[in-house]
């Protein structure tokens, strides 16, 4: 298989839901006029806490600094596996489920902390840039790994990897886990089709507290959500790592396909509702 580093470099940040207001019209520039902005890789989850966006630094420029802004503050480099020439696909065996044992749990050994947003289409790995020496070492033995320059996918070799391995990382703490009762629809849109959506979207993102439930009843699978709740006051960038591989290792061990959705304050995976009791085992000892 193949890891192909992306030609992105992002920031993941934090918008309060209190001012959501003061951001209304930059997020609507990045997610309905495309070509009004030169970002190129934009991400929005709304938790109960907050609106993570992960963007890269083009979009980040349109988010004016605020105290309703928090900012990570490091720069993060987005990774994909791409299998037969084709990137993993939900279509198969969905998410964390492909790439825990190959990528999440070889990176948690070595003390890498992870990002992880699961797509319809595909799964993105965020490792901070800082740590990409250490993730190209730790992969390139079981990865072709590449590296996207100027459109073109560049060969890296360990070699270009200057810091080594760490060696001697302190285990990683057992994180709790919560089952709250949420359901969600996973489903994908033709970015054509979102001007016929806009203020259905609108409403949804902008205006969600004039729902009871997500209001949009459209094909897809029934999932249930699976939050792994680091701590209320532990942020999931402090220097605590394998968060990911808890809950992905024992989910892709039994072969259950999963999504997984990093936030700013917490961790998210998605599982199929289908499969919920065979989860229940895997985490109840």
């Amino acid at each position: 298989m193949d890891l192909h580093i992306l030609d992105h470099r992002l920031r993941v940040t934090s918008i309060s839901k209190t001012g959501l207001e003061q951001y209304t019209h930059p997020l609507i520039k990045l997610i309905f006029l495309r070509n009004r902005t030169r970002c190129k890789f934009f991400s929005l989850t709304e938790t109960p806490e907050n609106y993570t966006v992960v963007l890269d630094e083009e979009g980040f420029k349109e988010l004016q600094p605020s105290e309703h802004l928090q900012v990570e503050g490091s720069t993060w480099l987005p990774l994909n596996v791409v299998s037969n020439g084709n990137a993993s696909s939900s279509s198969q065996s969905v998410g964390v489920t492909k790439i825990a044992k190959s990528v999440i749990a070889p990176l948690a050994e070595q003390h890498v902390s992870v990002f992880m947003l699961s797509t319809y289409q595909t799964d993105f790995i965020l490792v901070r840039e800082k740590d990409l020496s250490v993730v190209v070492e730790s992969l390139v033995e079981e990865f072709n790994i590449f590296r996207e320059e100027g459109g073109e996918s560049v060969p890296v070799h360990s070699q270009d990897a200057c810091n080594g391995l760490q060696r001697n990382v302190p285990h990683a703490t057992v994180h709790p886990v919560l089952i709250p009762e949420n359901q969600f629809c996973v489903m994908s849109l033709d970015p054509d089709t979102l001007p016929a959506i806009a203020t259905i979207l609108i409403d949804v993102l902008f205006y969600s507290n004039r729902y009871e439930t997500c209001c949009c009843k459209l094909l897809g699978d029934l999932w249930r959500s699976l939050f792994a709740v680091i701590s209320h006051s532990l942020s999931p960038f402090s220097d605590e790592c394998g968060i990911v591989a808890q809950i992905s290792q024992p989910l892709a061990d039994s072969d259950i396909s999963a999504y997984y959705i990093s936030t700013f304050s917490f961790d998210h995976a998605l599982v199929n509702k289908i499969e919920s009791s065979v989860f229940l085992r895997c985490f109840s000892t």
